[in-house]
């Protein structure tokens, strides 16, 4: 497979990201009486969903068709301004800034779907067959989430969303259309990954925002320590894999990839929240638990699913270690339902965690 290099267009466009997954990742520490309200955990998906897929979005179409010529960099430049509308609208109150953000989404993915509709006059077969499907089939989910704006209170809601599910299942159901142009996978696990880079960097604003507490105590010094081997455990983990254990020559739609990330991108930005929270004790002791183990069992679950997927043949996991890492956080976790410990023991123990899942997948 010929290797797609990542383009400094392609590393601009991620900039404008950092600051719509920080608003995304903040509707968490909405705590109140010492839980998250399910309308915040809402919040927090239906926020992070759009971003999530029209970044996906623009990444699939340079992944499989783009070329860094004038008439992609122009319109790449032109989505730059709609997500930069929708990024500034991006808030827990949908109500008051609805517009913006819809005309910020929908302006991203109409230039894309109008991209594949110009490969589609340029391409021979059988390249413009998926690009025809793609830009066709994206235009569907424009218009319902688009017919929005004609109703008031939760029905907008409802319509946006179902566009945006619409345009998310498109691919899947489509998939005998986009084996025909299968991804690049070394372009496209480095493109994730680049993302997950900014995800990391929540998790490091968080240490920063604890180390402007100035409680410099024996606990938090241990909290402070503990999160920066999380930290660089999730990153090791991480990377280990995608730089040397993925096949990166498998020729796929790269469903797996795209789809299970999200997974991987929503734990991510909810371990970054959860050492906020656990530090400024704001949550009540078991939510908070529950929070914070339940993150990082999604973590687990959607890289495993990922990266067992790709991984090579002659270094696939033994059967046993995934138990094995479900039954030890689950220890943990018993544990301190059992025993009340304080927030830097809970972090020490997830870090273990991430210790033995970076070693048993190493």
């Amino acid at each position: 497979m010929v290797v797609k290099k990542v383009t400094w267009l392609e590393l601009f466009y991620d900039l404008l990201f950092v600051a719509a997954v920080s608003k995304a990742t903040h509707v968490l520490l909405h705590a109140e009486h010492g839980i998250i309200p399910l309308e915040y955990l809402a919040k927090f998906v239906f926020i992070f969903v759009p971003v999530w897929w029209a970044w996906v979005g623009q990444t699939l179409f340079i992944n499989r068709f783009g070329q860094d010529i004038f008439i992609h960099r122009i319109l790449i430049i032109l989505q730059l301004f709609f997500i930069l509308i929708m990024t500034a609208s991006l808030s827990p109150d949908f109500n008051q800034f609805y517009i913006p953000f819809l005309v910020g989404y929908i302006g991203s993915r109409v230039l894309t779907a109008i991209q594949y509709l110009v490969i589609h006059k340029t391409n021979a077969d059988p390249e413009h067959t998926t690009a025809f499907y793609l830009g066709t089939h994206f235009f569907i989910g424009i218009l319902i989430s688009v017919c929005s704006v004609f109703f008031d209170s939760w029905i907008r809601y409802v319509i946006l969303y179902l566009g945006i599910a619409v345009d998310i299942i498109f691919p899947l159901i489509g998939r005998r259309y986009l084996i025909r142009a299968p991804i690049n996978t070394h372009h496209l696990f480095e493109r994730f990954a680049l993302f997950t880079l900014i995800l990391l960097g929540e998790s490091v604003i968080s240490i920063l925002a604890v180390l402007q507490f100035n409680h410099w105590d024996l606990p938090s010094i241990l909290f402070v320590s503990f999160t920066s081997l999380l930290v660089i455990a999730i990153w090791w983990q991480y990377f280990d894999n995608v730089e040397t254990k993925v096949n990166k020559n498998i020729h796929t739609t790269g469903q797996t990839i795209i789809y299970g990330h999200l997974f991987i991108y929503l734990s991510m930005s909810m371990i970054a929240a959860s050492i906020q929270l656990l530090y400024q004790n704001q949550l009540d002791y078991t939510h908070m638990l529950l929070f914070v183990f339940g993150s990082v069992l999604l973590y687990f679950l959607s890289t495993s699913i990922v990266f067992h997927r790709y991984r090579q043949k002659h270094i696939r996991l033994k059967p046993y270690i995934f138990p094995a890492l479900i039954a030890l956080l689950g220890c943990c976790l018993v544990i301190d339902l059992v025993y009340h410990v304080p927030n830097y023991v809970i972090i020490g123990e997830i870090t273990v965690f991430f210790i033995e899942y970076a070693k048993l997948t190493a």
